[in-house]
């Protein structure tokens, strides 16, 4: 078991049942979202990358979450969002925001920043999806309910 993180603290304040499932990661060949989901024995569907995009409008970025095996349609969901238009932020304006490593970029582990934080609404056809803890190499598993309420998430169409 890794130790305790701020994720998985925030999930226990909230009386939110999680649990932990862990992959190695390599530097060397990071990998993306659809190979951890085959690492930890998931299907990408229910494994969950946090994208982390700007609006022109917004002063702070947006925490977008969906499944490892979809793509962000960014003009979808700007309109989900009420802005003209999104951007992903590039790799190093991300890492220097968040404070967190790409590959590790979880927005539970970003809630205290209080970004505004969406959900793709494929989440809804699981019980239990999988986001990234906050670290490199470890995810938890919550139940969609709590993890929106605990985040504050709104759901949306974004792919």
């Amino acid at each position: 078991m890794p130790p305790k993180l701020n994720s998985m603290r925030l999930l226990e304040s909230h009386r939110a049942p999680y649990d932990v499932l862990t992959y190695e990661y390599d530097p060397e060949r990071p990998p993306d979202a659809s190979d951890v989901a085959r690492q930890i024995g998931l299907e990408p569907a229910q494994v969950f990358k946090t994208l982390v995009v700007f609006g022109a409008s917004q002063s702070r970025p947006l925490l977008i979450m969906l499944a490892a095996d979809r793509q962000l349609d960014l003009k979808r969901a700007a309109a989900a969002v009420g802005q003209k238009r999104l951007e992903l932020m590039p790799r190093a304006e991300t890492e220097r925001l968040s404070g967190l490593k790409v590959g590790g970029i979880g927005a539970l582990a970003l809630a205290a920043r209080r970004w505004p934080s969406y959900l793709d609404r494929s989440a809804e056809a699981f019980g239990r999806i999988y986001v990234n803890a906050g670290q490199r190499g470890v995810m938890v598993g919550v139940a969609v309910p709590d993890l929106v309420r605990v985040l504050g998430a709104t759901v949306i169409d974004a792919t």
